[in-house]
């Protein structure tokens, strides 16, 4: 039980240290977040707090203003950190891939499973939804990365859906702070097994990064990258 307690006590300064840093981060980026979530807090106590007195019940409203004030205030403080670091994030690469990495449950990931030498990069995602390749880089120049490694996996995968995105901020394309909301909106297809039957045959298929012929132990001086083909391979 003693151990108990020392773990959650060790935990919490950990935690609390995790906020701080995420508000400075965030404040550096929205200069306004603690006057914002100020307000939230007030306004949501003081109209809980009103509609007590109006009724007659000021302190049960009062406790309940003041816990979803809190809920209020944690909520805006999430919305407006996610947005911060999304903009701290934007243009910067393997942005997408960090993304990606915290889509949410039942997605499996792979970064770049596709790349040039021009450092554009295609990463894949499985879900119920099915296949979804981002791609990162000149528009151009990933339109064709996406349809060599669609080309791969028809091979092995032609009977899932495929989407794919491209991360930017021009016309047709998906805005990095909005991938994972467009993600989450796709239509599910897939039951669970399909999606681990899927996982399987691309895991077996491989990625750039297993196919790459790097050597075990650290990487020599001025070893570079071999020149393969468009897709990485």
């Amino acid at each position: 039980m003693a151990r108990k307690d020392d773990a959650a006590s060790a935990a919490n300064p950990g935690r609390l240290k995790q906020i701080a840093l995420t508000y400075k981060m965030t404040r550096r980026a929205d200069s306004k977040i603690g006057l914002i979530i100020a307000a939230v807090g007030i306004v949501t106590f003081g109209v809980f707090l009103g509609i007590g007195f109006l009724i007659g019940h000021p302190i049960y409203l009062g406790i309940l203003g003041f816990v979803l004030a809190f809920l209020a205030m944690a909520i805006v403080f999430g919305r407006r950190a996610e947005r911060a670091a999304f903009g701290q994030m934007e243009g910067q690469p393997g942005a997408a891939a960090a993304v990606l990495d915290n889509v949410g449950r039942g997605w499996s990931t792979t970064p770049a499973v596709a790349m040039n030498r021009s450092q554009d990069v295609v990463h894949r995602a499985v879900g119920k939804a099915g296949i979804v390749l981002i791609a990162e880089g000149n528009p151009n120049r990933v339109k064709s990365l996406l349809a060599a490694e669609k080309k791969k996996m028809a091979r092995i995968v032609n009977d899932v859906p495929v989407h794919d995105f491209i991360v930017g901020n021009e016309e047709g394309q998906v805005p990095l702070k909005k991938l994972r909301t467009t993600m989450l909106k796709l239509p599910r297809v897939l039951t669970g097994p399909q999606v681990t039957t899927t996982n399987d045959r691309l895991r077996a298929m491989g990625d750039l990064m297993s196919n790459m012929p790097i050597p075990k132990g650290p990487m020599p001086k001025g070893m570079r990258m071999p020149r393969g083909g468009q897709n990485g391979r």
